[in-house]
């Protein structure tokens, strides 16, 4: 359903250039083919705090749903493979400089990933690169049954720092369809590479600059480029720097923009028929706290006798990991636990099948000059099934493997049990035999003696 059109305020009111076409081919189903993609705007009231999980030491595994007719055998062998090889997410982290990317990042992982970038010197402004991509890959474990997740996280330094971005737009966007391309050539292969590593990323973190009035159009822009590639999670940085009053509403005023430039991000859909009340209780949730007021520390602080990671100020301490100072936990939660699963199986199902399908039709708009060129919208259409319809059948045959490799190693601890106990049961008849044998002799013996 399209976004309910509410104008902000005219003094907020930016004009948004046109030099960049909008794909109104673009649908994502980012109610993950259920719920409306609404995006409402939010109330001081909505911010309430989450509840929802404890520190990075005891999460849970990723609550991947497995196939409806994979058997127990399966599941538990399905969950030694996470534990044994981890799981795969890749997080994209965009803003400008001084939104407390860095921070950020190695707040989550709890380790120094990201290096902080020394101060710039005005004199070499006129040489400065634009935008770098830099992906770092951090290995960390979510529970404590050692299951491990291999976080690729994607950093962008240099967004923002020129006056002409659109070389940066350029940059994140080509990355981001390189990781599609190789994925694409991947499946084009007779044989795969079995050593072949998905880098799609599978979300994006966008941190707006706490200025306390919204969206700038440098914010705007990128989001609506980005959003046909990834799924973009907008967050306030450093957002310790506002007030209470001002950060409620700096939330609203930034919903507002999104709302009202149609801006698709991830909204954390839900469906109050399909879903659970749990489930739709915390995305309701989630989605009132979006953007996500974030504050990052690298420093620990003890207070009241514990030690907690936090910001130190004159004033007072801003503790990271309480919901009533920062958004942190309840993005954590959602990125590395509750919607892991959830967001990359929007980046395979849509925004890859999507890519894809574009790359596949200018591939035929591009040979439909050539009069050997058979292929048509239907053609590629009925492309596309097959090849949806041939990775189904793989994947369940691997599943028909697994479980006939289970059963067959229950047959044979079956055939162990069943030997074993032929065994013993000959060993108690020879025993009996014995003692039978024995009595007689005995009784001999004693009536000898008598």
């Amino acid at each position: 359903l399209p976004l309910q059109h509410q104008p902000p305020p005219a003094h907020r009111h930016l004009h948004i250039s046109s030099s960049q076409p909008r794909e109104s081919s673009f649908v994502i189903a980012r109610t993950h083919a259920r719920a409306p993609s609404l995006v409402s705007s939010i109330s001081p009231s909505q911010t309430r705090t989450l509840q929802l999980i404890p520190p990075l030491p005891s999460f849970s595994p990723s609550r991947e749903p497995p196939p409806a007719n994979m058997s127990s055998p399966a599941k538990m062998i399905r969950r030694k493979k996470n534990v044994k090889k981890g799981i795969q997410f890749c997080l994209m982290v965009c803003g400008a400089s001084g939104t407390g990317r860095t921070t950020f990042v190695n707040t989550l992982c709890g380790k120094d990933v990201l290096q902080h970038k020394d101060a710039d010197d005005a004199t070499d402004a006129h040489v400065e690169d634009g935008v770098k991509i830099r992906p770092v890959t951090v290995e960390l474990e979510l529970d404590e049954e050692g299951t491990r997740i291999s976080l690729t996280i994607v950093d962008t330094p240099g967004f923002g720092d020129q006056i002409d971005n659109e070389a940066s737009f350029a940059e994140i966007v080509g990355y981001l369809e390189r990781q599609y391309d190789d994925i694409l050539a991947e499946e084009s292969r007779i044989k795969r590479n079995p050593r072949f590593r998905d880098n799609r990323v599978h979300s994006m973190l966008y941190f707006i600059t706490p200025t306390g009035h919204g969206l700038r159009e440098l914010d705007i822009e990128l989001m609506k480029r980005l959003a046909p590639r990834v799924n973009v999670i907008p967050v306030i940085g450093r957002a310790d720097s506002l007030t209470p009053a001002e950060l409620a509403e700096s939330k609203k005023l930034v919903m507002e923009d999104i709302e009202h430039y149609r801006i698709p991000v991830y909204n954390f859909p839900y469906d109050i028929e399909e879903d659970d009340e749990d489930t739709v209780e915390e995305n309701a949730e989630l989605r009132g706290l979006m953007p996500f007021a974030i504050v990052g520390s690298e420093d620990i602080v003890e207070i009241g006798g514990r030690k907690v990671r936090a910001r130190q100020y004159p004033w007072g301490v801003v503790e990271v990991d309480n919901p009533r100072h920062s958004d942190f936990l309840a993005i954590r939660s959602a990125l590395l636990h509750s919607h892991l699963a959830d967001l990359k199986e929007i980046t395979h199902d849509f925004l890859y099948e999507n890519y894809r399908t574009e790359k596949l039709s200018k591939s035929v708009d591009g040979a439909s000059g050539n009069a050997d060129s058979s292929m048509n919208p239907e053609d590629l259409a009925s492309q596309s099934v097959r090849l949806k319809e041939e990775q189904l059948r793989r994947e369940e045959e691997k599943l028909r493997e697994i479980e006939l490799k289970v059963q067959r190693e229950i047959n044979e601890k079956r055939q162990e049990l069943l030997a074993r106990e032929s065994q013993l049961r000959e060993i108690e008849a020879r025993m009996q035999r014995e003692a039978s044998q024995a009595a007689p002799a005995v009784e001999a013996n004693g009536e000898h003696t008598e």
